[in-house]
């Protein structure tokens, strides 16, 4: 039996403690939060409780892979698009019912435009699926998807996500509706690959799910499975070093044949290892988010679970949040604001509603592509301003909020060890960091590196990775 260490207890890391030990494997998890879950976090106060990362679940069946049994609760709409000039455009999981919808609000030609770019949508799902999702993407293995000349017209390497939304959909609601889908990947929708047609295929072909209580249930099913399959969880253990027999969990030294990091890629490259390098692909930093958790008295019927409030010119969010050579990235003033109200009784009291609040933000940072989110007085400013946009736009709660906390990036960057604060680690391109590291042992999972960010692709990065390791 080979003895493996995983470093951070996140989702990533959780799975491949889970795949290492139903592989035989002598596992240890060590994590610096007295909680696992990393980004995976959830806050409580007053009988609200709230997520604090990822609030949408989809392909469940990447953790139920994980032997994992989960009260999966189905979403119908999956979002409620809400746009600047009045039109409410609520996605589906059935193809059909979504076309009905979009013909509906938007006429008949947007849903014959939205039904073809599904059927490229699909292709770049299943070849993705085939030839990358599941699988280490490195130079050679993309010259090698050459081969497959219809993988590899699907993908289309060369163009971006919001090339394509001009190419299928003449209607800019649609346009808009996809451009979302590239900050699911952290990314600028006018540089972020095509590729990432895939995300809102999987999302609206596999569904959106909900677990009661929220989504850090699924951490805590995690949990159950490593100690039902013998693996060890140390909590309040930050490791400091990585070495080619091991690791430095505080002052001690920890002997390991395997090494699992779930650490930002960065993080792990820059500062816990022997020899500090470059990471060796692209390193392009996501974007972050600004967060705000409500606590909101009475209900609020005119909202989904998930809704998106879009403003009226979406390209001077991404303006703002990535910065340009003429001018520093910063909040935006008319943000895409993100809303989640979930119809749970266990996560509020009777007659109130806990809301989590998501607009995508600048990372955290003095350079001129951050913003420094501890600069007094930001975060309150900021979240008066959401508050207030949401009453412009047709939703307002100011005078029910019973609580409010903020999350800024700079939380995130010191909750987690995510340089920045930078939700999904790498942007959205087919060359993330690499799952197998400098170490002979080390191997790297999670949002940082291939394949991606996003529940189900931090799972598929310690099957990935776990599948190179093999059995004990």
């Amino acid at each position: 039996m080979s003895r493996a260490v995983v470093i951070g207890a996140g989702v990533g890391g959780l799975a491949a403690a889970i795949r290492l030990a139903e592989a035989g494997h002598d596992v240890e998890v060590h994590e610096r939060a007295s909680a696992p879950g990393g980004k995976l976090g959830r806050y409580e106060r007053d009988g609200f409780r709230f997520d604090t990362g990822p609030s949408l679940l989809t392909l469940p069946q990447v953790f139920t892979d994980l032997g994992l049994t989960l009260p999966l609760q189905p979403l119908d709409p999956v979002v409620r698009h809400v746009f600047a000039d009045g039109a409410v455009l609520d996605s589906s999981s059935s193809h059909e019912t979504f076309l009905d919808r979009i013909s509906a609000v938007l006429g008949p030609e947007a849903a014959d435009d939205w039904h073809r770019f599904w059927r490229r949508a699909e292709r770049i799902w299943r070849a993705s699926w085939r030839s990358v999702l599941r699988r280490p993407v490195t130079p050679a293995t993309l010259a090698a998807l050459s081969w497959r000349l219809t993988d590899l017209a699907a993908i289309a390497p060369g163009r971006t996500l919001r090339h394509l939304g001009y190419r299928y959909l003449r209607d800019p609601h649609l346009r808009m509706l996809l451009d979302r889908y590239a900050t699911y990947a952290g990314a600028d929708p006018r540089h972020a690959p095509a590729a990432l047609a895939a995300i809102p295929y999987a999302e609206l072909a596999f569904g959106g799910w909900y677990l009661p209580g929220g989504l850090t249930t699924l951490a805590d099913a995690m949990v159950a499975r490593c100690e039902a399959l013998g693996a060890r969880l140390v909590l309040n253990s930050e490791v400091t070093a990585v070495e080619p027999t091991g690791v430095r969990a505080d002052d001690t030294f920890v002997p390991a044949d395997v090494i699992v990091s779930d650490v930002d890629a960065l993080t792990l490259y820059r500062d816990l290892l022997p020899t500090p390098g470059r990471l060796p692909a692209l390193t392009d930093r996501s974007l972050a988010g600004f967060v705000l958790l409500l606590a909101i008295r009475g209900e609020t019927r005119e909202l989904a679970h998930h809704n998106v409030f879009f403003p009226a010119y979406y390209d001077a969010e991404f303006d703002a949040i990535f910065g340009s050579p003429a001018r520093r990235a910063r909040p935006a003033d008319d943000p895409t604001i993100f809303v989640t109200r979930a119809n749970d009784p266990t996560v509020h009291p009777p007659g109130a509603e806990a809301w989590f609040v998501l607009v995508n933000a600048p990372r955290h940072g003095t350079s001129r592509q951050a913003t420094d989110w501890r600069r007094p007085g930001l975060a309150d400013s900021y979240a008066d301003h959401i508050l207030d946009l949401l009453a412009h736009r047709g939703l307002d709660v100011r005078d029910r909020v019973l609580f409010r906390e903020t999350r800024t990036p700079a939380d995130l960057a010191a909750a987690t060890a995510t340089p920045g604060g930078a939700i999904y680690g790498t942007t959205g391109a087919l060359l993330r960091p690499a799952n197998r590291g400098p170490l002979d042992n080390l191997f790297l999972v999670g949002g940082s590196v291939h394949p991606g960010g996003g529940l189900p692709m931090v799972a598929l990065s310690a099957q990935i990775a776990v599948t190179q390791i093999g059995p004990a």
